[in-house]
């Protein structure tokens, strides 16, 4: 506890399983969009902003913001000028404060460890996620279904810290769907993540080939 208030930021990269991941976020909740802030995260706007150079942002624009957690990442897509954001999260207690932010068009739950995703095939024409993959989070195969709910020619935008991206196991998925033709375009560039905590991270983007 700081200032009589409970931190979670470490926290997070210390949980092991899917159960400890729920509670985490379920309690984090009430607190997240301030101590992230507090703590500058950067990911959020950066991934908007690459997402902005590939694909126009207009009220019509369906972008699907998995992992949606408390909404941050929903806030940057729509201040880029994107209308149209469903979002989707582990956590039941994050979805509630998504929901406040009163920018998702619609918002679900989904384990993305588990698919299938509720949404159908090529539905959105982009998808992000921003600090969803990390260790004992999501796991580099959830990138099949996330693809698979962007329609061809469409986009995807990854921010991840840079202690995951160094493990490898993410990269190799990627690189395994740009040889197998699902994927072109990438590009990877490594900046701030959460500037507060000393931690860089990087933005992935690609186009899902059609």
């Amino acid at each position: 506890m700081t200032n009589g208030r409970e931190r979670f930021l470490d926290k997070a990269y210390q949980v092991r399983t899917d159960e400890e991941t729920r509670a985490l976020y379920d309690r984090w909740a009430e607190v997240y969009d301030e101590e992230l802030g507090e703590n500058e995260y950067r990911q959020p706007a950066r991934c908007a902003q690459a997402l902005a150079e590939r694909l126009a942002p207009g009220p019509g624009v369906a972008v699907l913001d998995v992992g949606c957690g408390s909404g941050l990442s929903g806030i940057a897509l729509h201040q880029a000028g994107y209308g149209a954001i469903d979002g989707c999260d582990f956590s039941t207690g994050m979805l509630k404060k998504a929901e406040a932010t009163g920018i998702y068009r619609r918002l679900f739950e989904a384990d993305l460890n588990r698919p299938p995703l509720d949404a159908g095939d090529g539905a959105y024409d982009a998808a992000a996620c921003v600090g969803v993959f990390s260790t004992a989070h999501v796991r580099p195969d959830a990138i099949d279904e996330i693809v698979r709910v962007i329609r061809p020619g469409g986009f995807l935008v990854i921010g991840l810290n840079d202690n995951f991206y160094r493990s490898g196991g993410l990269a190799g998925k990627l690189d395994a769907l740009e040889a197998g033709g699902l994927l072109t375009g990438r590009a990877d560039e490594h900046g701030e993540h959460i500037v507060g905590t000393g931690l860089t991270g990087w933005v992935i983007a690609a186009r899902k080939a059609g």
